[in-house]
């Protein structure tokens, strides 16, 4: 197969393979807490007990990260070096998430299996999300090529992020609950999902095809020091890496547990409601997933990044303006929400930015060290994420506990509970449910939406900062080392 032909396959065959992954990922990532929180009668010593195991895996498995892209750099095998770790990560990550969300078990033996489920998790989705985006520098060294696969992967891993987004909190909170409560609801979408994530995956595993021609040579032995080394003798990856981690802290506590509590809490129990405000709010990112690569080839990466800096500021004003002034009704709902959609439009600019700033860095280490080490570098963006996810735990359970959100949830919790057993009925739950809401203090409700505006805007402009003064791999200075390289290759030949 020529390359022409290989790369139009690429191009559907890779990114169709994460759609059902990232529904996982947003199942268990991003609803785990509501899940939690909304099914379970928690003290404030098993909040906090949750949120220990949470920080500590997220950690733990950030640390995998490395040694996982090691294996992987250094894994020999007639499937190449990354499919065999697709296949059984995906696997053992669909079994997991079912139990996660399957278990009947309360108190303190439902935090012992929420502790064995959220580690075995870290390890099962590590294997295949690794592997996953090392495949990008495998795929293609251009760099049009590489922002083309890049977008549109993240194209259909936003789309199926944004299903689940969507589909998730309608069908679980609310008049639509599958089943009548929250606890059914979850458990049978998570069947649903850990079925299609594997069968969506066997696009990338049986059609996309990478170069192969660095698995000739004979795998050296896996090394810790060569992680290390690889990782600390980069000096544009080490700035990378700590730019990203800003901002996906930033960009994460909306929509990581913060906005949904506060939607419910201001608004109503209505899944809807935050299905409305998250898939709007991610909407006016579909245009940076299909148009990116074009719009690269316009606009350099930094000037870009200034222009999406602004937009997303003035959508963190309409909220916060929103957010002050206005009294709780739909106006200020859809204000905030379009607010949302303006500040996410730049977030997520960012994010694709750093994605492909990440992934050049593996050109400048070819360049200083005579190696690509691509499993390696390829690894610190899940790194980076799973590390800024355990920051983001922490500071939302921290808002939860200073806030006293435990103290509406766990009544919550317990009307979901008495009628999934049948002895209350929807009707009766749901009107219990707006008593408890009718007593929330605006005070407890304007903490949780400062924190979901002023610490990511906070952030964000922090990261542009770093990003402009000391990311030095712009477009001519990459293509510059792309032709350095090219000319040692043809003088080695």
């Amino acid at each position: 197969m020529d390359e022409l032909k290989r790369k139009k396959r690429n191009l559907w065959m890779f990114p169709l393979g994460t759609l059902g992954r990232d529904m996982l990922y947003c199942l268990f990532t991003n609803f785990l807490l509501t899940y939690v929180m909304f099914t379970r009668s928690l003290t404030a010593a098993q909040l906090s007990a949750i949120t220990a195991i949470m920080v500590a895996a997220r950690v733990f498995d950030a640390l995998n990260d490395p040694v996982m892209g090691n294996i992987i750099e250094r894994t020999r095998s007639r499937f190449g070096k990354f499919k065999p770790w697709l296949a059984i990560g995906i696997a053992c990550s669909g079994v997991v998430v079912y139990l996660a969300f399957n278990s009947t078990l309360q108190g303190w033996s439902f935090i012992a299996f929420f502790g064995a489920i959220y580690f075995l998790y870290s390890l099962a989705y590590t294997m295949h999300d690794i592997s996953y985006w090392g495949v990008v520098a495998a795929l293609s060294s251009d760099a049009d090529a590489r922002n083309q696969f890049t977008s549109r992967a993240t194209l259909f891993a936003g789309i199926g992020g944004t299903l689940a987004s969507m589909l998730i909190p309608m069908f679980t909170t609310g008049e639509m609950a599958i089943g009548g409560s929250a606890a059914v609801a979850y458990g049978r979408i998570a069947l649903i999902i850990c079925i299609l994530a594997p069968l969506f995956l066997c696009f990338t595993i049986f059609g996309a095809q990478e170069n192969r021609s660095d698995m000739v040579e004979k795998a050296p032995p896996i090394s810790f020091k060569k992680i290390v080394s690889t990782i600390t003798g980069n000096d544009q990856l080490l700035w990378i890496a700590f730019i990203f981690l800003i901002q996906q802290i930033g960009n994460g506590l909306t929509l990581a547990g913060i906005g949904s509590t506060y939607i419910y809490l201001d608004f109503g129990y209505s899944g809807g409601l935050y299905s409305l405000f998250s898939t709007v709010g991610v909407m006016a990112t579909a245009f940076l997933m299909i148009f990116y690569p074009a719009i690269s080839r316009k606009i350099q990466r930094k000037k870009l990044m200034r222009i999406m800096m602004v937009i997303s500021l003035c959508g963190y004003a309409v909220m916060l303006a929103a957010g002050l002034l206005l009294p709780v009704n739909m106006v200020k709902f859809w204000a905030i929400t379009m607010g949302y959609m303006a500040s996410n439009f730049g977030q997520y600019s960012f994010y694709l930015i750093m994605m492909i700033s990440i992934i050049n860095t593996v050109e400048y280490n070819e360049y200083k060290h005579g190696e690509r080490d691509e499993a390696i570098i390829a690894s610190l963006r899940p790194f980076l994420t799973k590390l800024a996810s355990a920051f983001i735990v922490a500071l939302t359970s921290l808002s939860y506990i200073v806030f006293g959100v435990t103290s509406y949830t766990n009544q919550i919790s317990a009307l979901e509970s008495a009628a999934s057993t049948g002895t209350i009925t929807e009707a009766e739950k749901l009107a219990s449910i707006g008593e408890v809401l009718s007593t929330v203090q605006p005070g407890q409700t304007m903490g949780l939406f400062l924190c979901m505006t002023i610490l990511p805007c906070a952030l964000m402009l922090i990261s542009h900062i770093l990003y402009q003064k000391h990311y030095h791999l712009d477009e001519p200075e990459y293509d510059r080392i792309c032709a350095e390289l090219a000319k040692r290759k043809e003088a080695q030949a």
